[in-house]
């Protein structure tokens, strides 16, 4: 074992030290309670000695902080001083010291107490193992040795976050043996668990990427999410998995579609997150299925998330947000921006489609500043900008000019007029 040795006395230290290697362990020495903080931070130790009489950091608060600082983690600490009243042990125990040594300390019982110590470690070492065996095999599915369902959800669900963040697209496939009740109805049970754990085993191989998986979703139905990859590419995964399974040869002989076992596969594609969430893929996905199956089954659908378009509105007026959110949001991912900074920030970030630009935002040195910033950064460059106003005059016309401004919206237009003027931009420049 590393044991780190915390003690401030050159004599103390030479000598703890021998004992450390005499017992068959290597000692690292730390001569103050700072300097084993320090040492903590880059160096893994099995064991840590501890003095508690030292100068600064004493040997009590370091011993709370490294149990801070650890956590979870859990390693033998052992206190060696000189001070033995009750009051002494309780608290040495209550900073998080598991043995208490008085001074002097024989080589004979600090051999004993490591050992102990080491046994102890040794148990927690091997319980951590068994518990992380235990948690592996929670989130398989027994037969498949896949990710089960739960599993799933839960990573699938930190790829959308991360999609989401990236504004990257992501895809699923629903993947539904083609008659697998009359395969098991006519082979029998064990036939059909053969050949679940090889088709399960098939898809997987048809997945290259590590951010790509696959669970067991129910019965017959497996579940794939790949992570950046748009409609054509889930195509490409689902037609190559179609291929696997072809190519298992597995008999049928009283499957409706083929002599063989096939699949039928969903696919659903979201380009852009912003307004969507996981179970909204997972379900188009599984539309998608279902219109594989009326289609004959044996074949692959996929289709992209029908996506609304993202309007970011800013204005200092927050009366001009009220009324045009009003009009746009239950048509429109809707994205409001009360300052400069907040509107080039959501920009940036999100890319919306249309940036609606209020006289507030817009007639100041600022506003000027932030249509030319949006004008040249690569993320907003091709976003449309139009300005909403009041009234139309020459010196506000010349500013649009000059701020590439393509488009004039009048505060009082009616919501339907609004919302035809809007959607024909968005379709005019898409």
């Amino acid at each position: 074992m590393k044991i780190l040795l915390v003690e401030d006395s050159a004599t103390l230290r030479h000598a703890m030290r021998s004992y450390i290697i005499d017992a068959g362990h290597e000692p690292l020495i730390a001569r103050s309670g700072e300097e084993a903080l320090q040492l903590l931070e880059n160096t893994p130790v099995d064991m840590i000695i501890m003095d508690v009489e030292m100068p600064g950091l004493n040997g009590f608060e370091t011993t709370r902080l490294i149990r801070e600082w650890l956590a979870g983690h859990w390693i033998p600490i052992i206190f060696v001083t000189g001070l033995n009243e009750d009051e002494n042990y309780r608290e040495g125990i209550e900073a998080g010291g598991d043995d208490y040594l008085i001074k002097p300390v024989s080589f004979m019982i600090i051999k004993a107490k490591i050992r102990a110590m080491e046994r102890i470690a040794e148990m927690r070492d091997q319980l951590n193992q068994l518990n992380a065996e235990l948690e592996a095999l929670s989130q398989l599915d027994s037969l498949t040795q896949i990710y089960n369902r739960r599993t799933f959800n839960e990573l699938a669900q930190q790829q959308w976050s991360q999609a989401k963040r990236h504004q990257q697209p992501i895809s699923a496939l629903m993947i539904d043996v083609d008659h697998f009740k009359l395969f098991n109805d006519h082979y029998g049970h064990p036939a059909g668990d053969s050949c679940l754990k090889k088709v399960s085993q098939a898809i997987k191989g048809c997945l290259h990427r590590t951010s790509d998986i696959l669970g067991r979703y129910g019965g017959e139905e497996f579940i794939v999410l790949l992570p950046e990859t748009d409609a054509k590419g889930a195509m490409r995964v689902a037609e190559s998995i179609g291929e696997a399974l072809a190519e298992l040869k597995i008999r049928h002989d009283i499957s409706p579609t083929d002599s063989w076992v096939t699949a039928s596969i969903g696919g659903a594609t979201c380009l852009r997150t912003t307004g969507h969430d996981l179970e909204e893929l997972i379900k188009n996905a599984d539309r998608a299925l279902y219109k594989a199956k009326r289609a004959g089954r044996n074949r692959s659908w996929v289709e992209e998330v029908a996506t609304h378009k993202t309007i970011l509105l800013a204005d200092t007026d927050q009366d001009l947000i009220r009324h045009f959110s009003v009009c746009l949001q239950a048509h429109f991912n809707l994205l409001t921006a009360e300052t400069h900074h907040e509107c080039l920030e959501l920009a940036v970030e999100l890319h919306p489609d249309l940036i609606l630009l209020g006289t507030g935002i817009v007639d100041t040195q600022a506003g000027i500043e932030l249509c030319n910033w949006l004008a040249r950064t690569p993320k907003t460059a091709n976003c449309q900008l139009a300005l909403v106003s009041e009234q139309k005059d020459a010196e506000l016309e010349a500013l649009g000019d000059k701020l590439k401004i393509t488009r004039f919206f009048d505060k009082s237009l009616s919501a339907p007029a609004l919302l035809n003027a809007i959607v024909k931009l968005l379709n005019d420049t898409h």
